[in-house]
């Protein structure tokens, strides 16, 4: 049994039910829609698929939507050629009108205003840095920018702006439409691009209220950091959000590419402080968009994601436009399975909390009760999936079985590290759910008849404050 999870993204190459079921069984565990691209009917056609599946199978898959997040897009009348040192114009369109007469080729960028954010020294970077810009004057309505290499401009092509503050809302026009269709479909994920502040997190759970009403389920927020501004706030973003993506294609262009892996580790270490699931992403495994094996750097890349202690791991292009969809997500599967048997990955004390409950101080004695007895797994009940993540924290040796009666806690579970939830829906008593729980996984080769379990029943409305039951067997 694998620990940590796998979320693959879900495109032309993994549409299909019959591919779907395939990437489950190899081992996927959420399934990720790009609203970058696609029509509604599409993305629903699959939400449905996966839910189809999820039932069909037993098996909690959460589906995570992906918002395409704020972006600034050039305007060129025609593409333009630079070679290292020829200059541009540039501004906003809404300066059109107000720009000095064009004595070198003009780029407009989309949204108003953002112009006057660049100043003197900042970079300009297109294309996912395809062409990089350094603004070398400033005008009044526009910047001179210097080429730092050759390229081409072209039309509506992305832009970053790694050194200004800009403020751009969390949320585009076609965001919120984004927004509100998922939410009517009922994702158990919310993935933000570009996420700057604690504040764009407030915002968008606001929004998520104002739609559903005050006292709904929202989905669970994935905060993607991909920003130099998302650093300077990580540890506000990270208390804020629900979980964490370590976006590392966008990150590794605001930021030097030969500190993407120190931010990665800082990420993840910031994650695990304050037990929200966190996911490592972007090209892990890309040569398997045409190859059938990875590359060893690749390998080493998820293996160490894994010794990282990640919640997950995620595929992009490799499982939604790739020839090896399945293979890929087996080969990821495989490669984590290996890292977790070695003793790379172990834990010799428990890791830190940056903050303090009495919820959390008896988690803990949970975790140090099961190693201290070795048992075979730790049994509890969850119904927010609040104690679930907060054992899945400590990253305990013995599995971790989690009953709970709550169907969206059971698929938002699909994203913890080492938790194998198990759905018994209706009102039942607690320790009954345990029960149910242990058998279920001893007819699931799970546990077997002998084991020793540590069984923690948590706070039940049968009895006031916290009880641990100690260690039972499983008969």
């Amino acid at each position: 049994m694998k620990q940590t999870k796998i979320v693959a993204t879900v495109g032309p190459a993994s549409e299909s039910k019959d591919m779907l079921r395939q990437m489950i069984m190899a081992g996927m565990n959420v399934a990720r829609l790009n609203f970058s691209h696609g029509e509604y009917a599409w993305h629903k056609a699959v939400i449905n698929r996966v839910r189809e599946l999820s039932q069909e199978l037993s098996l909690p898959i959460g589906i995570l939507a992906d918002m395409q997040g704020p972006r600034i897009r050039t305007g060129v009348e025609a593409e333009i050629t630079l070679h290292r040192g020829d200059t541009v114009r540039v501004s906003d369109v809404s300066q059109v009108g107000h720009i000095a007469t064009a004595d070198m080729p003009l780029v407009l960028l989309d949204v108003a205003g953002i112009i006057a954010h660049v100043s003197i020294g900042h970079a300009i970077l297109i294309e996912d840095g395809a062409v990089e810009l350094q603004v070398v004057e400033r005008g009044k309505n526009e910047v001179i920018a210097e080429a730092k290499n050759d390229g081409v401009i072209k039309n509506r092509k992305g832009v970053i702006l790694p050194d200004s503050a800009i403020t751009l809302p969390i949320l585009s026009e076609k965001d919120l439409r984004d927004l509100h269709f998922v939410l009517e479909e009922g994702v158990d994920f919310v993935g933000l691009s570009f996420v700057g502040s604690a504040e764009d997190i407030n915002n968008v759970r606001e929004e998520m209220r104002r739609v559903l009403g005050k006292n709904a389920y929202l989905p669970k927020i994935v905060a993607k950091i991909e920003r130099k501004e998302a650093i300077k706030n990580l540890t506000e973003i990270v208390k804020a959000t629900d979980a964490v993506m370590v976006a590392r294609g966008d990150l590794g262009i605001e930021m030097p590419e030969s500190e993407v892996v120190l931010l990665q580790k800082q990420i993840i270490a910031e994650s695990l402080k304050a037990a929200k699931p966190v996911i490592v992403a972007t090209q892990m495994m890309k040569s398997m968009v045409e190859n059938p094996r990875p590359t060893r750097a690749e390998v080493s890349d998820v293996s160490n994601a894994v010794i990282d202690h990640t919640d997950a791991v995620m595929l992009s292009e490799e499982s939604a436009m790739g020839k090896y969809p399945v293979e890929t997500v087996a080969m990821m599967a495989e490669i984590i399975e290996k890292t977790e048997e070695s003793p790379f990955d172990d834990l010799y004390r428990a890791l830190s909390l940056n903050f303090h409950s009495e919820q959390a101080a008896v988690i803990r004695s949970v975790y140090q009760l099961a190693k201290s007895y070795r048992t075979e797994a730790i049994v509890l009940f969850s119904a927010t999936g609040r104690t679930a993540r907060l054992l899945s924290h400590f990253r305990p040796e013995s599995k971790i079985l989690v009953a709970t009666n709550n169907r969206a806690t059971w698929q938002e579970l699909s994203l913890v590290w080492g938790v194998t939830p198990y759905l018994f829906e209706g009102a039942e008593k607690i320790n009954t759910l345990t029960a149910r729980l242990m058998q279920a996984a001893k007819q699931d080769g799970v546990l077997s008849r002998g084991n020793q379990v540590v069984v923690f029943h948590g706070r039940t409305k049968e009895q006031d404050g916290l009880k641990l039951v100690g260690i039972e067997e499983v008969r």
